[in-house]
């Protein structure tokens, strides 16, 4: 493990984007539907557990929040996208937070989305993996909750979701995830290295 993803620290939330930090860096935003356990990934990949709030509650996250990995180089934890127990306006008010972060945001370099295992590839996971595809950036799958099947099975569903995965972006990679079992945390910082230790940004 690369011992600086265990230096990160809450750095700030933002409920607009013009509340967040400034547009430079990089940055490596956090998605997936609500539930998907995008918080939990944060901090088993962190090794911190009260890094990232987590709740059984979907749409928890109802905020952008801002995880400094140093000076120049963020993790985001975004509000998740699709069911969420919380009002309408309020759903609306920060999906449209989110959709504006994603399109803008200059200094985001890749994407780590949260796919439960159990339930992959939903609409608006699609519709994310389009866009990304579209923008052109890198987006990298953890079939979260991956504990939750046998291994056979989640073998098998990483097995079928790799050529579906290949529909709808040209630059994405996928893996096998699970925050209680901390499986797969290896593989993620691999990827996470490349975007923030690899990535040249003008």
């Amino acid at each position: 493990m690369n011992p600086c993803y265990q230096q990160v620290q809450f750095l700030t939330s933002a409920a607009r984007l013009s509340q967040a930090p400034k547009d430079e860096g990089i940055e490596v935003a956090f998605v997936g539907r609500s539930n998907a356990g995008k918080s939990s990934a944060i901090n088993v990949l962190c090794r911190n557990k009260n890094l990232a709030r987590t709740s059984k509650t979907p749409g928890r996250t109802q905020l952008l929040n801002f995880f400094s990995l140093n000076e120049q180089a963020r993790l985001v934890d975004l509000p998740g996208y699709g069911f969420a127990k919380v009002a309408n306006q309020v759903k609306q008010q920060w999906q449209g937070v989110l959709a504006q972060y994603l399109e803008e945001r200059e200094c985001l370099v890749g994407i780590m989305m949260m796919m439960d295992i159990r339930h992959p590839f939903k609409n608006y996971d699609i519709q994310m993996l389009e866009w990304a595809n579209h923008i052109g950036l890198p987006v990298h799958i953890l079939l979260t909750k991956a504990d939750k099947l046998k291994k056979n099975a989640a073998r098998n569903t990483l097995f079928k979701a790799k050529p579906q995965l290949s529909q709808y972006h040209n630059n994405a990679s996928i893996q096998l995830f699970s925050a209680l079992k901390k499986n797969g945390i290896d593989e993620a910082h691999l990827i996470l290295d490349h975007w923030f230790f690899s990535t040249e940004k003008n």
